[in-house]
């Protein structure tokens, strides 16, 4: 792993700014972004590094990943969960909160409380909890024997074992107890988000009235659009109050389904996100989410015994890039997507956007939209 000096210029890039692309430099110290601008960079003030071109993005930030490198959040061990991260830093993502999924109580504690020690360590940006409070019919691949209501003392414990790094948690607005959850939730700083449901465009308004605002992997586990009952999909793309998770892996969300999202919610309020396993980065096998079996065929992660998708397999720059060259989108609203919006709709401070300011995490591509270097806290950990 490279470690680039404490100072470093980057020159003859296209920056993808707040306020646009931009061709001139960047200059990041300690860890932070110091300045940029357009034209020539001021000389004398650090080494520089050309960059021919290449584009520079803020570093990406997945809020929904299980896993990766053949570790999953869900092992309960902090060194596993250092894989995963590391994996996904080498990639282009440099901000990951860890997910779970739904387990018994004492393993949901367990997981938590390991994982709080990796975001104790600043490795970690969060925890995120996809369920338990979720319906048995869009439980996908989370095993419903362990699913179970809202249960605002279990609720309470969680957070305790969290020491304050719990950021997200996924509810299904139709359980009894959901709303009260989300208030909890809400109360604690906690986002809660609307997902793995049958509620109806009713129940999903009342959810987000509330206080949830994130739609969990729109489309994906929750009743499907229809005209007479639009259900939690309209409720989401209609709301201005509300971010929708996309996984844009070419499985999940068919490009014209993914296209509608970005046209109706808007390139404020579309967070790409992988919902990625440990499978990501090995290839095809046999592994495991959670308590369930998974098989990897071609990329794609299906439960075996009845061909549910359980969850992907690509790395975040990958979803940007698919964006760009398959759904449509401009790069500076996929780029976007994978960097600024998931940062403010989990309140992840100094992440996401190239501003003087923030942490020096960078992700360089080509122009393939490949990853081409990624520096991390002002370090490189791979060289341009």
């Amino acid at each position: 792993m490279g470690q680039g000096p404490i100072g470093t210029t980057l020159t003859n890039a296209r920056l993808l700014t707040p306020h646009g692309v931009r061709t001139g430099w960047l200059r990041a110290e300690d860890g932070r972004i110091t300045a940029l601008g357009t034209g020539e960079a001021p000389t004398g003030e650090a080494p520089e590094r050309d960059l021919g071109g290449k584009w520079v993005l803020p570093g990406c930030v997945d809020i929904h990943i299980h896993g990766g490198a053949g570790a999953a959040f869900t092992d309960a061990d902090p060194e596993r969960a250092l894989e995963i991260v590391r994996f996904n830093r080498e990639h282009g993502v440099t901000t990951v909160v860890g997910g779970l999924v739904a387990a018994s109580p004492r393993d949901t504690l367990d997981q938590i409380a390991a994982l709080a020690e990796v975001a104790d360590a600043g490795e970690l940006a969060g925890i995120y909890l996809e369920g338990p409070y979720i319906a048995a019919s869009k439980c996908g691949a989370h095993d419903p024997a362990l699913l179970r209501e809202p249960d605002l003392a279990e609720f309470a414990a969680m957070l305790k074992a969290g020491r304050g790094h719990i950021r997200m948690i996924t509810v299904a607005p139709e359980l009894p107890g959901a709303l009260e959850l989300i208030r909890a939730a809400a109360a604690e700083g906690v986002v809660a988000a609307v997902g793995h449901t049958e509620a109806t465009y009713d129940q999903t308004r009342a959810a987000f009235d509330a206080g949830a605002t994130v739609a969990t992997h729109i489309y994906n586990q929750m009743r499907p659009l229809h005209h007479r009952e639009p259900g939690p999909i309209a409720a989401a793309l209609n709301d201005e109050r509300v971010t929708v998770e996309l996984i844009n892996d070419g499985v999940h969300v068919h490009p014209g389904a993914a296209a509608m999202a970005f046209a109706a919610a808007g390139a404020e309020r579309v967070a790409l996100v992988t919902d990625a396993m440990a499978a990501t980065g090995l290839g095809d096998g046999e592994y495991t989410l959670g308590r369930l079996r998974v098989r990897v065929v071609d990329g794609q992660a299906r439960i075996p015994e009845t061909g549910q998708i359980a969850s992907s397999t690509i790395v975040l720059p990958d979803a940007v890039r698919r964006a760009v060259h398959t759904v449509g989108v401009r790069l500076e609203t996929a780029a976007h997507a994978a960097t600024a919006v998931p940062a403010r709709a989990l309140n992840l401070a100094g992440v996401g956007s190239l501003t003087a300011g923030n942490r020096a995490d960078l992700v360089v591509l080509d122009d393939k939209l490949e990853v081409a270097a990624v520096m991390h806290r002002g370090a490189w950990i791979r060289e341009p």
